[in-house]
């Protein structure tokens, strides 16, 4: 585990049930702004799910984007949580319930 992962998987922790963060967001986070891809790459190796909640992770459109289980998995989970989720594999109310990090 390197550094990096272990700095997005502390800040993905704080991301409240019922609520999603963006891949942006979350490199944000942990002060890295350009590495979204390197933040799925890390949660993709997770080894603490759910306690470590990956799947509150979606792209920036608000589609779930990928999950190590399967999309049918985490869109599962979500949905548990209190997530909607729409057409396209879009969370519905993205906008409202999108967790951005405090700065």
């Amino acid at each position: 585990m390197s550094d990096f992962a272990e700095q997005v998987w502390q800040a993905v922790r704080r991301v409240p049930r019922g609520r999603v963060t963006t891949y942006a967001w979350l490199a944000r986070a942990v002060g890295r702004p350009k590495a979204a891809r390197a933040v799925g790459n890390a949660l993709n190796h997770n080894p603490n799910a759910p306690k470590t909640p990956c799947h509150r992770v979606v792209r920036s459109d608000g589609q779930i984007g990928g999950y190590a289980h399967g999309q049918a998995a985490k869109a599962r989970i979500l949905t548990q949580e209190g997530i909607r989720i729409g057409k396209k594999n879009k969370v519905d109310n993205f906008r409202q319930i999108c967790y951005k990090f405090p700065r």
